[in-house]
């Protein structure tokens, strides 16, 4: 193994040269290869960019022009008027649900349901609200509606748990299936009881009394919803990194029998971190229903929770590099309509684009498995 001097030796029989210059040369590379990390970085860039070559490869077979369409992803996203605010509220759910599959991760459980748990947040926030309706003032409705969904969503994510530790159920399987149940009730309210009289027909729910509705800020469409995720994105983070039940969740997510030796309640450990996943699901949901929403829509929220799955991964289940990746996403989301109106491209290519983007993770895991 070559040490840093012999790299930087001159060639045999000629002498080193004399001055600063070489000795600074010498002492750079020196340094660089005491740091790993450099190389690691130069992984990273590398897989990102061969990802981003897939993309434009992709989008060439469509004879789109690559370079014009990132810069319509990026300048939708982020320059266009009233773009980032959209991507803001657009985040708000997805960072929830998100943090909904990283909570039980921590556990070694797969939480798949941030769908339904979303919707039926949304289910509880609307029934609070409409029922309600001027009877209380907002900040008493906000609150009573953020318990409603924030409890349902518990309740939602609770019951994968309790079949999980019962009858050894796979909760993957159970929240997914649960997706569609959270849906059917979610239609059969929208179509039967709550249809809103005056709304032409359509299955919809009654809107939102202006009180309830969360209150913008800053004179922008920005609501107090994204405040208010974020405060509890960095909860959540406290929650698992600084408190002892955050430590139970990685003893028992990385060696469930040790973890049961050690005296640890596992089955109790394990159905809670479902119910506060579903619980952060839930009142995403009704974030979005009061802040962006107003009334309850079927497809709302669709694929939300699935796009959050991705970013829970992307982030590693780390809450800050989640909340990151979940921003990420829903900026690609928000420029994904300009590609269609620009390029004729279907809206639906990006989604090839956020398959890379998660993708890329694997790679890079895999090259740093043998290169590291």
């Amino acid at each position: 193994m070559t040490t840093a001097t012999e790299d930087v030796s001159p060639p045999p029989g000629q002498s080193p040269p004399d001055g600063p210059s070489w000795r600074a040369a010498g002492s750079m590379l020196e340094a660089f290869g005491r740091f790993p990390g450099w190389k690691r970085l130069g992984a990273a860039v590398g897989v990102y960019l061969v990802c981003l070559g897939l993309f434009a490869a992709v989008v060439g077979t469509q004879k789109a022009n690559p370079i014009g369409v990132y810069d319509s992803i990026v300048h939708s996203a982020l320059f266009s008027p009233g773009s980032l605010p959209e991507v803001l509220l657009r985040a708000v759910p997805i960072v929830l649900a998100a943090l909904a599959v990283s909570v039980p991760a921590r556990a070694g459980l797969v939480n798949v349901g941030g769908e339904g748990q979303l919707i039926i947040g949304a289910v509880a926030a609307t029934g609070v609200g409409v029922d309600l309706g001027r009877s209380v003032p907002g900040p008493l409705g906000w609150l009573l509606m953020a318990l409603a969904g924030t409890a349902a969503g518990a309740l939602w994510g609770g019951i994968a748990g309790l079949l999980r530790v019962a009858v050894s159920a796979n909760e993957a399987v159970t929240t997914l299936l649960m997706n569609f149940i959270a849906n059917d009730v979610m239609l059969y309210l929208l179509y039967q009881p709550w249809k809103d009289p005056t709304g032409g027909g359509q299955p919809e729910s009654r809107p939102l009394v202006a009180t309830e509705v969360l209150p913008r800020l800053f004179g922008s469409s920005i609501n107090l919803g994204v405040i208010v995720a974020l405060v509890v994105a960095l909860g959540v983070y406290l929650l698992v990194k600084r408190t002892g039940w955050g430590f139970a969740l990685r003893v028992v997510g990385g060696n469930q029998e040790a973890a049961r030796r050690a005296g640890l309640p596992v089955k109790r450990l394990m159905v809670s971190s479902m119910a506060v996943g579903g619980g952060l699901a839930g009142l995403g949901g009704m974030l979005y229903l009061a802040g962006t929403q107003i009334q309850l829509l079927p497809g709302g929220t669709a694929t939300y929770g699935y796009v959050a799955f991705l970013a829970a991964f992307l982030g590693r289940h780390d809450p800050l590099k989640v909340v990151l990746a979940a921003l990420a996403f829903s900026a690609v989301a928000v420029g994904a309509p300009g590609l269609q109106l620009n390029y004729g491209l279907d809206g639906n290519v990006i989604d090839v684009l956020l398959a890379l983007i998660v993708a890329a993770p694997l790679a890079l895991s895999a090259y740093r498995k043998r290169a590291f």
